[in-house]
């Protein structure tokens, strides 16, 4: 352990906690709609969370922050591959209706 060990805990904690909440809500939305953009975004910070996780794990069960990052680092890109995805990913077209008022 090093200097830098609880500034690492707490980063990935927060991490886990907002990245989670993003994910968890862009799947619910997911599911409520069906669009293949947001399982994508949903995937993505999963991605990114999970990568955080395993490379705080390594960091502080192995001893190792050099193969901590490099997790950390592979997880986030491609996380960000995924992401990137999403936002290309063909997308149904929801029609809108306006009412209009007679009078």
């Amino acid at each position: 352990m090093n200097e830098y060990t609880l500034v690492i805990a707490v980063a990935n904690a927060a991490t886990l906690l907002t990245g989670g909440a993003v994910a968890t809500l862009a799947f619910k939305a997911f599911r409520r709609t069906g669009s293949r953009a947001l399982r994508a975004v949903a995937t993505g910070f999963a991605f990114i969370v999970v990568g955080s996780v395993f490379g705080g794990v390594a960091h502080l069960l192995g001893g190792n922050v050099a193969l901590g990052v490099a997790i950390q680092s592979s997880f986030v890109a491609g996380g960000f591959a995924i992401l990137l995805y999403s936002l290309y990913v063909e997308t149904t077209t929801a029609q809108t209706f306006t009412a209009s008022s007679s009078r």
